[in-house]
């Protein structure tokens, strides 16, 4: 049975957590609080619409609706600003050697992300040309720990799910890949992502020969 794979982009593929922590801290301050790093966790694999309302929260801020709909648009206009200069060097390592290898060997390739802005940053850093298809914040309702991302690219990918790995760094990935019985792979530090089924710093640590074995 050939196995489906499927990457979260943010903290998998590339490093854009830094860029969405500029633009929300950008936001906080602009609303007249701070917003640090460690705040900024509670982020990770989550809908921009959770993200404002988590922000909020920490600022202890009211909204309107006409408000909360305008700063959502705010923070994607300077996000998008914050992303426009990308380029291969923001790959995280190893990465390609994992995509060229799945590809050379006819394994399809799936993004499972959260971001709205998926596909123009696979443009941008020159990897959009390895994958099957994308399924982003444009395509589902439901967030993670929801497994709705993943089975709709398994079901893109025309695998079945249980047939699918999962690539994620956020623990709402993990529980999302887990929900719909896929094999969990936590790229990132093993103690916070410790219901993975298998953990690695980053894809440094992962040969071809365990891509094969899986």
């Amino acid at each position: 049975m050939k196995k489906g794979f499927i990457f979260d982009l943010d903290g998998v593929i590339v490093d854009t957590a830094k860029y969405h922590y500029l633009a929300w801290k950008k936001l906080a301050n602009h609303l007249g609080f701070e917003f640090t790093k460690e705040q900024n966790e509670l982020f990770k694999g989550v809908s921009r619409k959770r993200c404002l309302e988590i922000l909020l929260e920490i600022g202890k801020r009211e909204a309107t609706q006409e408000e909360f709909d305008t700063w959502m648009v705010e923070k994607n206009v300077d996000y998008l600003e914050f992303i426009e200069n990308m380029d291969e060097s923001e790959i995280l390592p190893d990465v390609p050697k994992i995509l060229e290898f799945l590809k050379n060997n006819n394994i399809p390739i799936a993004l499972g992300s959260a971001s709205k802005n998926a596909q123009p940053i696979l443009e941008k850093v020159n990897l959009l040309h390895y994958f099957d298809t994308i399924v982003d914040g444009n395509n589902v309702t439901k967030a993670k720990p929801d497994p709705e991302v993943f089975l709709l690219a398994a079901k893109q990918l025309g695998v079945d799910a249980n047939d699918c790995v999962v690539f994620e760094d956020a623990v709402a990935g993990i529980q999302a890949a887990n929900a719909a019985k896929m094999i969990s792979i936590g790229i990132g530090d093993k103690n916070v992502l410790s219901e993975a089924q298998f953990n690695f710093k980053d894809f440094t640590e992962i040969s071809t020969d365990f891509i094969k074995n899986l």
